[in-house]
């Protein structure tokens, strides 16, 4: 092989495994960006293993729907970390073996929800800001610290997430859901909310807990005192003992 068409084939296998680079770069974020998009704070290295839920609670699903009330008062006495975690198990944990399905239903099963606790008084649990990782059942800390004064503030003094041992911020990612179902898809997230606060408030009750969903609030306020990122705030959900 003459020196011409030595470099001509040099030039060729160099194209080639140029393309193949990018090629491959261009795999790995179509890869990326495929991936449910994390909210702030998601790859926070500290984590807490929550206790694992219970399967049968002590009311049937009929006396809860019976006796669920909102209640916006409650008393001083703080929550446990087991009671936390079957609220968070109600909202959205794993029940499918293979990891796949959550306790709210889901149109086309893409789970746009993001769950956080801002903890003020929960046995086994320091003061601050979580986001529920519903794989592993756990927390992630995003802040340390009470902030529930600061997040009564956003949403327009309600009293109930000051005085509350914590509160359940139900967000949203409508991106998640918009790639399939496109306009409709905020329809489709405010109705998925709707399941995941109705099991909150049927889990409390099995609880000896009371509960309230507050919809009035500042969405930009709530998401920079929690931290969620690119998922909308929805609703808060003060919970705790009735005073």
């Amino acid at each position: 092989m003459n020196d011409t068409k030595k470099h001509a084939a040099g030039r060729l296998i160099s194209q080639a495994l140029s393309f193949t680079a990018v090629l491959i770069l261009l795999l790995s974020a179509i890869l990326v960006l495929s991936e449910p998009a994390p909210a702030e704070g998601a790859g926070s290295t500290e984590t807490i293993t929550l206790p694992a839920p219970a399967l049968k609670g002590t009311l049937s699903v009929e006396a809860a729907i019976a006796g669920r009330r909102s209640v916006r008062g409650f008393s001083d006495a703080a929550i446990t970390l087991r009671q936390l975690s079957q609220l968070l198990w109600a909202a959205q944990g794993i029940t499918s073996e293979d990891g796949t399905r959550r306790a709210a239903p889901s149109a086309g099963a893409k789970y746009p929800m993001e769950v956080f606790v801002v903890a003020g008084k929960v046995e086994g649990l320091p003061a601050g800001v979580y986001r529920y990782v519903p794989k592993g059942h756990s927390l992630a800390l995003l802040k340390k610290g009470d902030v529930r004064e600061a997040l009564c503030a956003e949403a327009l003094s309600q009293q109930s997430v000051a005085s509350a041992p914590a509160s359940i911020v139900i967000a949203g990612v409508y991106e998640r859901t918009r790639g399939k179902y496109g306009e409709r898809a905020e329809r489709y997230v405010h109705i998925e909310v709707g399941a995941v606060a109705e099991n909150v408030y049927l889990e409390a009750e099995s609880l000896g807990l009371a509960t309230v969903f507050m919809g009035a609030f500042s969405d930009g306020g709530v998401r920079e005192v929690v931290g969620t990122g690119e998922a909308e705030p929805l609703g808060i959900m003060p919970v705790g003992a009735r005073s």
